[in-house]
């Protein structure tokens, strides 16, 4: 196995597949055909040249000058802002593509909580010719509505999940819904590290060559980094970049939403505020009450707006491997506009939290910090613009 996988589908106590039954062929098949793919030359090659030809891969890694000087440390932004749709999701959303593809699923749908992994869904649909449903919280569309407009440009349906929080843990439960219910012809592509087994392990080795492209540069170049930085919500971007680091002596930092403060109630800081439960098929950290019931999480970030995160960062904080810090929506809205005034970069409100712990954090000023720039912030305008407002 190419993961820190201790038993079946685990990592060390998290993990695992609670699924309904009527789903346990696909997941025995789901995981057959991507470990037979992951292995067959013929499948890496043709994920490769269309990494390069259709995402524009490999992205730079840009040393921000300017960044650097205010934090007081050498920091560098893997710019997967760059990559085709303007965030990391598509390197995922391509590869599950391909194995449908090869699967013979013909129909696919997926889960959206920001509106980017809906967006390169789409576009992935849309190059392979394949019908594809996207599954949104309403309150998330009302936030993220160029996403939307994008979506059904490229031919998607985006259906609206009323229930709940109406964010991504909602839109998530209407699509294992519609996968129950249509299990033979389709594909279910989760957007980020979580969810049953084999989906965490899946989707961080379709974004693993974040991590692998940086490794290659910084080594070319001599260098080593100190610390690896990345926003958490499930943790697809932060899990591309630290997966060819895990063994090293580099530091992993995740960055949760702290929302309006840890102790406020609304917050999405899964790991500093939560504990282990099951949730979306799998054991893992969560925000829940005393009696078990899934807490509602709050971002600013739609993308981080959710109560759970990926099993293997549970495992990585629980063994002491990943350290985590929280900030608040205030706090990168603050950075995210700086970043564009000190980078010409406008990053997503995702980005935003990890640039934000990068101001505050505590440097020596010897520290080399990678930080994964995970998208950009067009969809994040109409929040940015009236924080600008707000501050004038």
């Amino acid at each position: 196995m190419h993961h820190p996988i201790i038993k079946h589908g685990y990592y060390g106590e998290f993990g695992g597949q609670f699924i309904p039954e009527m789903l346990r062929k696909n997941f025995i098949d789901l995981e057959a055909a991507f470990n037979e793919a992951w292995g067959d030359s013929k499948f890496q090659r043709a994920y490769s040249n269309l990494l390069r030809d259709f995402v524009g891969r490999p992205t730079p890694l840009q040393k921000a000058e300017r960044w650097s000087e205010r934090c007081g440390v050498e920091v560098w932004f893997k710019r997967e802002d760059l990559a085709h749709t303007g965030a990391h999701k598509i390197n995922n959303a391509m590869g599950q593509v391909l194995l449908a593809l090869r699967m013979g699923k013909r129909r696919i749908i997926a889960e959206t909580g920001a509106g980017q992994h809906g967006v390169a869904t789409a576009t992935a649909c849309a190059w392979a010719g394949l019908p594809c449903t996207v599954f949104m919280g309403a309150e998330d569309m009302e936030r993220q509505k160029p996403n939307v407009e994008r979506m059904r440009l490229l031919g998607a349906e985006v259906r609206s999940a009323q229930t709940g929080s109406k964010t991504l843990k909602d839109a998530t439960n209407e699509a294992m819904r519609y996968w129950i219910a249509h299990p033979e012809d389709t594909h279910y592509i989760i957007g980020s590290a979580v969810g049953p087994h084999p989906y965490p392990m899946m989707v961080a080795d379709f974004h693993r060559v974040i991590g692998e492209e940086t490794k290659a540069t910084l080594e070319g170049l001599g260098l080593q980094p100190t610390h690896l930085v990345a926003c958490l919500g499930g943790g697809s971007n932060a899990l591309g970049l630290f997966l060819p680091y895990l063994d090293d002596e580099t530091e992993l930092v995740g960055v949760e939403a702290g929302g309006e403060g840890l102790d406020s109630g609304r917050t999405a800081a899964t790991i500093e505020r939560g504990s282990p439960g099951i949730l979306h098929g799998a054991k893992t950290m969560i925000l829940q009450d005393s009696e078990g019931q899934i807490e509602e999480a709050h971002s600013i970030s739609a993308g981080l707006d959710y109560p759970g995160i990926g099993p293997l960062h549970s495992h990585l904080a629980a063994t002491g491997r990943l350290q985590t810090a929280a900030i608040s929506d205030g706090e990168a809205l603050e950075a995210g506009l700086l970043c564009t005034r000190l980078e010409g970069i406008l990053p997503a409100l995702e980005t935003a939290h990890a640039l934000a712990w990068t101001l505050k954090a505590d440097w020596s000023g010897h520290e080399m910090v990678v930080l994964n720039l995970s998208g950009r912030g067009d969809k994040d305008l109409q929040m940015y613009t009236s924080r600008r407002g707000h501050n004038e």
